[in-house]
């Protein structure tokens, strides 16, 4: 059976299921695109060419129409919904007896979470779907059927966010709903203060933050915050963002430890997933038996989780097999200009060499991963070991100066560098940083979010480790992502070149082949 997944509206994407394998997954961000970037023609275009044939079951995600004037009115079978689905025949590029399956957006990240799990026998399962709207537990039986919704918090996503908001003083009074990439910052902001320091004045606006019915107030309503528009990296901003965090977890794990059956997994989906300390928390809660989070958990898997969904509808199953690189290879496009490019074999003891002197290097491999964690295939490499790195890695990407650099780890060296040596191959746990050596990766609570690799999960990049570990005592490197600000990941050949003579990067890996210029003599 071969599905066509489609995800409409922001982080728009496509993916393609065929007996069980997922065989792409593609996001219109990619490929120097906008961050978020509604469904393109030459998205579609891409997976049509790369399937070959008409799909069995075209499968799109419901949504709503983002314009206000006209009331937001759903799309297909809409937003929100843990039981609405649709089904029909049609023909398709002339092939009659194609399906129509169309289910709502929460469903896409129910089916998400629980077709992505590894293998389990359960006869229960939870899948906590918390994003910017929707804030909820649902429990699965044995046949992957929601048999209970748990309302706990509607737009946990969207009240962090709103919570930087409150406190820069660049939003206008009247926002209510912030760029949601805000709550990244937030949660780095998070780690450089303690939630027990918040007095009451924080308490009591944070608080109010997580009333049912205080969202969909503009930013206006929170004057009397102490941290508003008192500017994103004060001290009391930053507590508040720390209590907000702890409370935000705490609303949550109570609603699980009450009315939830202990031991059982839970899956979790939707955009507060890529939250590396919430994750942990779930872990370390003690209530599941096991805790999984997809790498695209977040809007980027949504296509995949409709197209799981329809899966499920067909054979009451919704599992598949899959790999976190299913995106499209690199595109060659040009080559790089000779009179500015040196070109070179890639000799991994060399390029150890070249990491640890100070270079950063664009590193490509294959075909992009899926999500929005750069995972080895479409990284920028550097030193793990001067703090300075950081600085240089965040002016490179334009980011703020107190944002963490991530590590990337060989999975046999994290016992000895971290407190906690469990694989994490998508880069969605925290752990401390037990070595003062690691200045450059090592956030300013002492935490890291990892990824570990092994041969079998990365084996061109847990080559370069074993030889950086060989070479300098440690199997890690910095991992940042390889993009333009607010672009999805560098895909061709043209975009690498520009990006890298502009933001000075002096070398860039593609496969086997390494690209290099001269850094000029300083004045």
């Amino acid at each position: 059976m071969l599905v066509l997944g489609i995800k409409p509206g922001h982080d728009g994407s496509v993916a393609v299921v065929s007996d069980r394998q997922v065989l792409w997954s593609l996001e219109s961000e990619k490929d120097s695109n906008p961050r978020h970037a509604p469904l393109t023609p030459m998205t579609i275009f891409e997976v049509m060419e790369l399937m070959g044939e008409a799909p069995d079951v075209i499968a799109m995600g419901g949504w709503q129409k983002e314009d206000p004037s006209v009331g937001q009115p759903e799309i297909l079978t809409g937003y929100r919904g843990a039981h609405t689905t649709s089904i029909r025949d049609m023909k398709f590029a002339g092939k009659k007896g194609t399906k129509f399956f169309s289910s709502t957006h929460v469903r896409s990240h129910i089916m998400m979470g629980a077709g992505m799990a590894p293998p389990d026998d359960a006869e229960l399962r939870a899948v906590l779907v918390w994003e910017g709207g929707e804030g909820s537990f649902y429990l699965l039986d044995e046949g992957f059927n929601v048999i209970r919704e748990i309302p706990v918090l509607q737009f946990p996503g969207g009240r962090y966010a709103l919570a930087y908001a409150i406190a820069a003083p660049w939003y206008a009074d009247w926002i209510v709903s912030p760029d949601g990439d805000e709550s990244g910052k937030l949660m780095a902001l998070a780690a450089y203060a303690r939630s027990d320091d918040a007095d009451r004045d924080v308490t009591r606006a944070i608080d109010r933050l997580l009333t049912p019915d205080s969202y969909g107030q503009p930013k206006s309503f929170y004057e009397d915050a102490p941290f508003y528009n008192a500017g994103v990296e004060a001290e009391v901003s930053k507590v508040a963002a720390a209590l907000l965090q702890d409370r935000l977890f705490d609303v949550f794990a109570k609603v699980a430890q009450e009315q939830i059956p202990k031991d059982i997994p839970l899956y979790i989906s939707g955009g507060c997933g890529l939250n590396c300390d919430w994750n942990t928390m779930w872990r370390e809660l003690g209530h599941f038996s096991s805790v999984f989070v997809p790498p695209c958990t977040n809007d980027s898997g949504s296509a995949l989780g409709t197209a799981l969904d329809a899966l499920h509808a067909m054979t009451g199953d919704p599992r598949v097999e899959w790999d976190v690189y299913c995106g499209l290879d690199f595109e060659w496009d040009t080559v790089p200009n000779p009179r500015v490019w040196k070109q070179r074999p890639l000799e991994l003891p060399a390029l150890a060499d070249a990491i640890a002197g100070g270079r950063v290097v664009a590193w490509v491999q294959g075909r992009y991963e899926i999500g929005p964690r750069a995972l080895g295939n479409r990284s920028l490499l550097a030193d793990p070991f001067d703090p300075k790195t950081k600085d240089k890695l965040n002016v490179i990407k334009k980011r703020e100066g107190y944002r963490p650099i991530a590590p990337v780890c060989r999975i046999e060296d994290a016992g000895r560098v971290f407190d906690r040596d469990f694989h994490d191959p998508h880069m969605l746990y925290f752990r401390m940083v037990t070595t003062p050596d690691l200045g450059a990766v090592t956030h300013v609570d002492g935490s890291a979010r990892c990824q570990t690799v092994t041969r079998e999960s990365n084996r061109k990049l847990h080559d370069l480790l074993s030889v950086f570990s060989d070479r300098y005592g440690v199997g890690v490197l910095c991992n940042t992502s390889l993009n333009y600000k607010v672009k999805g990941f560098i895909n061709r050949t043209s975009d690498l070149a520009h990006y890298c003579l502009n933001n000075e990067v002096y070398d860039f890996v593609v496969g086997d082949a390494w690209y290099y210029r001269e850094i000029p003599d300083e004045p």
